[in-house]
């Protein structure tokens, strides 16, 4: 899965931006209260409104006033967000999925005004509407897309949902004869929007389970006991990758106390005991950390990471790109936020976006459309330096 374009309007400080051709490894940089958090809450509004409703996800954006507080300042318009997405349908190549989501107010309270679904059959047409819903009502396909070779054979059904602020993705999901709905919820649901938290991730852990890094991390331990057990050469690569980029560190392990909590205990060459995570440093639980996220068995189709640059060496983070480039080769796309130029410098102008401020509202522009640092590129420049030297119009590097 890929989301190549990004279309939004009346979004907090996007009042009306389009992100084309964005890369599996996308990198946005651009000075404080720009709008690169606001980028990643869409995506975070979404999978919230999926496991709740509008009203909801709205609120955890912007507190009791909810839509007034989420759209554009001096906006009146409803909120609209757009993502093309290109996915595997199970077909000789993948296809590009429009979802389309307006948002509005009804007697005081928000409402679904408009949700569309549809996409192409073939390389060529008009996309086929597999949902369309306006406020709690509209029509879904219910017959196998791969047996239908014209649009008016679609089998439509009517439904109403229980409120007009429910996403029609998120009732119809739970049902296999809406296939169209069952995939888009699916990649929402398991999108992941790390928030990782050093505090969270060292102390001991009640004894449990769990396959995937939870959002802030304080999961790790049963993770990295759960690699222990069930992938032994996934967690083997994790501890040789941590051994090359932290020194000293020869093992680490998961283990289970007499209470029935888990800790974790790292290994340092030099010593015959192993010592806990309350007494490692803040950049070797964040690398280890992002080595279990980033080499998951099972990536997510959609990763997004603020900052990784903080509490790590600066050397480490050309690696750390790089991790983050392979992250999305193996099928999990990856949106990265950065301040740091080192990070930048281990990053190609095709994957960079940086964002600035014009009138009040957020404007993006593409590393690879601007000629000048295309050339210098050319010439074995790098991305880091160029931004120093203020080569990215209109976004301060400091």
């Amino acid at each position: 899965m890929r989301v190549e374009s990004i279309r939004l309007r009346n979004f907090r400080a996007f009042r009306d931006v389009h992100m084309r051709d964005i890369p599996g490894f996308c990198v946005l940089v651009g000075a404080n209260g720009t709008g690169k958090s606001t980028l990643f809450s869409v995506f975070a509004f979404l999978r919230d409104a999926m496991t709740t409703n509008v009203t909801a996800a709205l609120g955890r954006l912007g507190g009791s006033r909810g839509f007034h507080e989420v759209r554009s300042r001096d906006s009146t318009g409803p909120i609209e967000i757009e993502l093309k997405i290109r996915a595997d349908l199970g077909r000789s190549q993948p296809s590009l999925i429009t979802y389309s989501l307006t948002l509005d107010e009804r007697d005081g309270r928000p409402v679904v005004a408009r949700e569309i679904l549809k996409y192409r059959r073939g390389s060529g047409g008009q996309p086929w509407h597999f949902l369309d819903f306006s406020c709690g009502s509209g029509e879904a396909v219910t017959n196998e897309m791969d047996t239908v070779t014209d649009e008016r054979l679609l089998q439509r059904e009517a439904q109403t949902l229980k409120s007009p602020d429910i996403l029609a993705i998120k009732g119809l999901a739970q049902f296999e004869r809406f296939p169209a709905a069952v995939l888009l919820g699916s990649l929402i649901e398991n999108w992941h929007l790390s928030d990782f938290h050093i505090s969270r991730a060292r102390p001991e852990q009640e004894s449990g389970y769990a396959e995937h890094l939870s959002r802030e991390g304080e999961n790790l331990s049963l993770v990295v006991e759960y690699l222990q057990k069930q992938h032994r050469d996934v967690f083997r690569k994790i501890l040789q990758r941590l051994a090359e980029r932290v020194p000293g560190i020869t093992h680490v392990e998961s283990k289970e106390t007499e209470e029935g909590r888990v800790l974790l205990k790292f290994q340092d060459g030099a010593f015959e005991d192993p010592f806990l995570a309350r007494y490692v440093s803040d950049g070797t639980i964040k690398m280890l950390a992002y080595l279990v996220l980033l080499l998951d068995p099972k990536p997510h189709p959609l990763l997004c990471v603020e900052e990784p640059e903080n509490q790590l060496y600066p050397s480490l983070l050309s690696d750390l790109a790089e991790e983050f480039r392979s992250y999305a080769v193996r099928g999990g796309q990856v949106f990265v936020s950065t301040h740091s130029p080192d990070f930048l410098n281990a990053v190609e102008v095709g994957e960079v976006f940086w964002l600035i401020k014009e009138k009040g509202y957020t404007v993006v522009r593409r590393g690879k459309d601007e000629p000048q640092l295309v050339r210098y590129m050319e010439e074995g420049d790098k991305l880091g330096y160029l931004w120093k030297q203020g080569l990215f119009e209109g976004a301060d590097p400091q």
